[in-house]
């Protein structure tokens, strides 16, 4: 479904822009992260927030510009056949919004713990998750606009995994002699990472899924 939705768009003058748009608020999510893991492990100064809030507002005006287009397309007679495509990427880009929130929520954790995180196999485990995730976020684009079923489904495989590390990570936090402040900083940090892979995947499943099945992205559902 994927492959026709973007060649629905690309051939239709009123929504010539949407697939660009929807790539743009990949990319933009995608540095959002990245700035934002760089915040929390300490790589960037506090004060790089303000970057973060500010391609927010982008990604958040192109989904509307995104909306809007899908609901001027469909309210012209003869249009009706696109619904299918247009509800796919209306959930598509809700996914991808959030995207975007849970990057400043990433951001904002250095409010609660401005120290550098301890070192250890915390933080060894929680470094490879954040890389595991930029992996996948990194061939998203690329996958989702070229419909690539193959390689879809092998990083959704693969961002599985890095949800089942998070599970276990967050347990062993949960049991560790860390003060409150750290414990909180390194359980919300794995959350949020879990939740932006889940995202992440959510938007991989269109490639692989009908319609009604997207964001329903197990293992024993996809070819």
């Amino acid at each position: 479904m994927l492959r026709e939705l973007f060649k629905i768009f690309s051939d239709s003058d009123p929504l010539s822009e949407v697939s660009r748009d929807f790539a743009k608020m990949l990319d933009l999510t995608q540095n959002m992260t990245h700035l934002a893991g760089q915040i929390f492990f300490g790589e960037k100064q506090k004060n790089a927030q303000d970057q973060v809030l500010r391609l927010d507002i982008q990604v958040n005006e192109l989904e509307r510009v995104i909306r809007r287009a899908l609901l001027v397309h469909l309210a012209i007679p003869g249009n009706s056949a696109d619904v299918p495509y247009s509800l796919l990427l209306m959930s598509l880009v809700k996914d991808v919004e959030r995207l975007g929130d849970y990057a400043k929520n990433l951001a904002e954790i250095v409010d609660i713990r401005p120290e550098p995180l301890p070192e250890g196999q915390v933080l060894s485990e929680l470094v490879g998750i954040r890389q595991s995730v930029a992996v996948a976020y990194q061939s998203c684009a690329k996958v989702v606009t070229s419909a690539q079923r193959k390689e879809a489904t092998e990083l959704i495989r693969r961002g599985r995994e890095t949800a089942r590390r998070c599970d276990q990570l967050i347990t062993g936090i949960g049991s560790s002699d860390y003060d409150a402040a750290t414990t909180t900083a390194f359980i919300l940090g794995t959350r949020y990472y879990k939740r932006i892979n889940a995202h992440v995947l959510n938007v991989l499943s269109s490639v692989v899924m009908p319609l009604d099945k997207v964001d329903y992205y197990d293992e024993k559902e996809s070819p």
